[in-house]
């Protein structure tokens, strides 16, 4: 079985960077990624951050797609719970570039509470859960709201010949499952939870379980996040110390951070209490080899073909350069 590369690239402000460079980065780093042969280019969501320049991937994607020709370029992923379903169906996206645009939908914040707050403000009378607003993005991207529908007969137009491809993004079994009742491809966020019990139980959970509305087969992707440099010992030296802090929230849900600041900020902004766990961020590292060989045994291990890499570097040349080397090993013959 082959294996697709893809990459999600976050936007990442870099030490004495602008944004506008951060975008920059952004655009060159997808160019180049058609040319290497990426099979796909995703850009994320996130709100009131200082390290991350995204916080509107539509508008990124929109300009993106005029900067390239061939890769397809998407959303890992827009944060749905936020926003109506009729205004994220992508339609003009996939209007101006048929055939390569992907809507991944994230079920994180992305964001604080004060970002969250803003981006909900008067919205509270419309409030659906995110399993509802989902199944009603299919319906849009398709023209098929029922006729109990309360907004039957209204369109997401223009109406494109080739919707794009919805994805849910996730982290959890209970990710999974909604993405198999609903339908659609998924995306285990590795990067964000290195649990292999939990990665190896959510994927089995969305193959069994998987509710197809006409031709569809339950689609597995992985999303990782890698060093990729000259020498192991290179990676490791950059690898090591790498902490992923999450949040417990007595709620009961989790949020995912990139700092101990960034959890106590969040303390901070919300009246809910919480707990911090650090962890070892679970970060792939190694020479290109090194790198290939853990993410073949990771494709054998969870039965995907695809896989998307996050390239967890400071500096935009080592990123570039990482997936320079990652594409290399892939196309050299086995050592």
């Amino acid at each position: 079985m082959g294996l697709k590369l893809s990459i999600l690239d976050q936007s990442p402000i870099g030490e004495r960077e602008t944004a506008e460079e951060a975008f920059r980065h952004t655009v060159e780093l997808a160019k180049k990624a058609e040319q290497l042969g990426y099979y796909r280019f995703w850009v994320s969501e996130h709100h009131d951050s200082e390290a991350l320049a995204g916080s509107s991937p539509e508008v990124l994607i929109a300009y993106l797609l005029a900067h390239t020709e061939r890769i397809r370029i998407g959303s890992g992923g827009v944060m749905l719970q936020h926003y109506s379903p009729y205004k994220v169906a992508f339609n003009v996206l996939s209007s101006l570039a048929p055939g390569r645009v992907d809507l991944g939908i994230g079920r994180a914040p992305g964001g604080l509470p004060r970002s969250t707050k803003a981006l909900q403000q008067g919205s509270g009378q419309y409030a659906q859960p995110l399993e509802a607003k989902l199944a009603e993005l299919e319906q849009y991207l398709h023209h098929r709201l029922p006729e109990g529908h309360p907004l039957h007969g209204v369109k997401a137009a223009p109406l494109p010949q080739k919707p794009p491809e919805l994805y849910l993004l996730g982290t959890s079994i209970s990710s999974a499952q909604l993405a198999a009742r609903s339908g659609v491809p998924y995306v285990f966020a590795r990067f964000i939870n290195g649990d292999e019990h939990i990665a190896e139980q959510a994927l089995l959970e969305y193959r069994s379980q998987f509710t197809s509305r006409g031709s569809e087969q339950p689609q597995a992707l992985m999303a990782v996040s890698a060093i990729v440099t000259e020498s192991d010992a290179e990676a490791e030296a950059l690898a090591a110390g790498s902490k992923h802090v999450k949040i417990h929230l007595e709620s009961g849900r989790t949020i995912n951070v990139k700092s101990l600041e960034a959890a106590e900020e969040y303390g901070r902004q919300t009246d809910e209490k919480f707990t911090v766990e650090v962890k070892d961020a679970p970060i792939i590292y190694g020479s290109k080899h090194t790198v290939r060989r853990q993410l073949q045994e990771l494709q054998q291990r969870h039965g995907i073909d695809e896989l998307i890499v996050v390239v967890s570097m400071k500096g935009f040349a080592a990123r570039l350069r990482a997936y320079e080397l990652l594409q290399e090993a892939f196309a050299e013959q086995p050592v």
